[in-house]
């Protein structure tokens, strides 16, 4: 009995011995990963940082990341380089960034069109904007023009209507293709309106605007930035913005809401996220030093001189919007049984 007891003892204490080992051994891994962890936000950025504009140069989003990206290469002390990968309505650009490293060195310029409204309106994405990218903050919002060609005699939005509904099908819209900014923003004036217009889809909103001005189209439902140089030229006309209230950089030009539709506003954001799984220290410096560009009265200035509204959130808050837009835009989508292949 006697060396029956020992050896049990014996056995228990070597289990504890063994139980405590793992233990320890388990504490000193975690340890070493969130040592790791840390160093890594600690030492970020080492190298340099890629912000991926889907969308070709000289749009309103190339335009906005370059002023972020020399903001925050100076604020760092650490080189912020832009790369335009354009397709599929800024599809591939942020594909490309969701199949990234989640290291807080590639992130991607993205808008209301690439995230909340892209799982609605494409059945066969090979990533999910939602899920696969993790939101870091706005950077602006921007409203777009309701221009028409000179030769349209219309002056608001409500004769707007009036000559869409006396000429059912004959008035004709031009957008930078399906899912573009200027698709959505007509399809939503139309099903609130109750109108029909006819949509000619380009690749890219120059070309469209071109044959605006060319009077090959009726009108444009187009960002401010890239629609006022031909409403300051006399090549088109503006009878209303998207926005909720009145622009002070434009405070002749009335809302769609005050000039013949009530209840109409659309004005897309532009933000900057990262792939889904980034270390918590990056996301958090990176929303902080995003935050400190957007504050910066100079650069308030520049985004306000192109027609953008410079805004910033926690990352929470841009996550709680994003959610929110699914939802909405999915509703939006369903009413007008819009289908992007």
């Amino acid at each position: 009995m006697k060396s029956v007891d020992i050896c049990s003892r014996v056995s228990v204490a070597l289990s504890e011995a063994v139980r405590l080992m793992v233990v320890t051994a388990a504490a000193v891994v975690l340890a070493g990963a969130g040592m790791t962890a840390h160093a890594q936000a600690q030492s970020w950025p080492s190298r340099p940082v890629r912000i991926v504009v889907p969308f070709p140069p000289g749009g309103i989003n190339d335009v906005l990341a370059r002023v972020v990206a020399q903001k925050l290469s100076t604020q760092m002390g650490q080189s912020v380089v832009v790369d335009n990968r354009a397709g599929a309505s800024g599809l591939v650009g942020s594909g490309l960034v969701a199949k990234s490293p989640a290291d807080g060195y590639t992130l991607v310029c993205g808008s209301t069109t690439t995230v909340p409204v892209a799982p609605s309106l494409y059945k066969n994405l090979a990533f999910d904007p939602v899920h696969d990218l993790q939101p870091i903050t706005r950077i602006a919002v921007v409203p777009s023009l309701v221009v028409v060609h000179p030769s349209v005699k219309v002056n608001s939005i409500r004769e707007l209507i009036a000559l869409a509904r006396a000429q059912p099908g004959r008035l004709n819209y031009g957008s930078g293709g399906p899912g573009s900014i200027q698709h959505l923003a007509t399809e939503l004036f139309k099903l609130r309106a109750g109108i029909d217009l006819i949509h000619v889809p380009y690749k890219g909103g120059a070309p469209a605007m071109t044959d605006l001005v060319g009077g090959q189209l009726t009108l444009m439902f187009e960002a401010v930035p890239t629609a006022l140089p031909n409403v300051r030229a006399g090549r088109t006309r503006a009878i209303a913005i998207t926005s909720p209230r009145r622009m002070a950089s434009l405070p002749d030009i009335p809302t769609v809401a005050e000039s013949g539709l009530p209840g109409y506003e659309l004005a897309i954001w532009l933000g900057i996220l990262a792939p889904a799984g980034l270390p918590e220290e990056v996301l958090r410096r990176l929303n902080a030093e995003l935050r400190r560009v957007i504050d910066d009265p100079e650069v308030r200035e520049r985004f306000m001189s192109q027609g953008a509204e410079p805004v910033s959130d926690t990352v929470e808050a841009f996550s709680a919007r994003i959610t929110t837009e699914v939802t909405q835009w999915a509703e939006f989508v369903r009413q007008t049984d819009l289908k992007v292949e």
